[in-house]
């Protein structure tokens, strides 16, 4: 059954005289735009591109813990609860996550891993990953569309400079949805070899 339809409403317009205004009408003028609000400084890692860009690391001595995240057609969903997660993961651990520390992502359509840089933590602590091996990175701009594009070309780089495919691609988001168009959607994408 429909609901009942509620009674129109006459609502006057420029010009209309079907009724007595008690106000007069708002003066014509220009009419300046309010200012766009300034966006919070947020706490999102700036990277040096001499220390990032097109950069062999080693990765001997670094450790991560693993946690994952749920994906839908690979775009990650509970991003900031994954982060807490792997915080007090961290903390668990015996570790201390450093200020501006890698929170890197791995691929996947349904289900992402996820590495959170750690210092300090017993290695042999029960979700602590230590990769070893070196890394290839690329710091890059990666609007909306272009994370393929951009994570293939690392792959070719790096395929051309190591003569073999990496072992894992992992990305790095370094934008939020504050500063993300400002900074163009920056992105590091690493190449990981296990290995030498």
């Amino acid at each position: 059954m429909l609901a009942p339809m509620s009674k129109m409403r006459r609502v006057p317009v420029a010009g209309d005289s079907g009724r007595e205004r008690k106000q007069p009408p708002p003066q014509a003028g220009p009419v300046e735009p309010e200012p766009l609000p300034v966006p919070a400084e947020c706490s999102c890692p700036r990277l040096d591109p001499a220390d990032w860009h097109d950069v062999e690391s080693d990765w001997s001595d670094i450790a991560f813990v693993k946690g994952a995240v749920n994906a839908v057609l690979g775009v990650p969903m509970g991003y900031a609860g994954a982060s807490a997660a792997l915080q007090r993961k961290a903390a668990s651990a015996g570790g201390t996550v450093p200020p501006a520390a890698m929170f890197l992502m791995g691929s996947g359509r349904f289900r992402r891993p996820l590495l959170l840089e750690v210092e300090g933590a017993d290695r042999r602590a029960k979700g602590l990953y230590s990769p070893g091996g070196f890394a290839y990175s690329r710091l890059v701009e990666a609007p909306w569309g272009e994370m393929r594009r951009v994570v293939n070309e690392t792959r070719e780089a790096a395929i051309a400079r190591y003569s073999r495919p990496p072992d894992r691609l992992l990305i790095w988001y370094l934008t939020c949805r504050e500063c993300s168009r400002e900074r163009n959607f920056e992105t590091l994408v690493i190449a990981h070899y296990r290995g030498t």
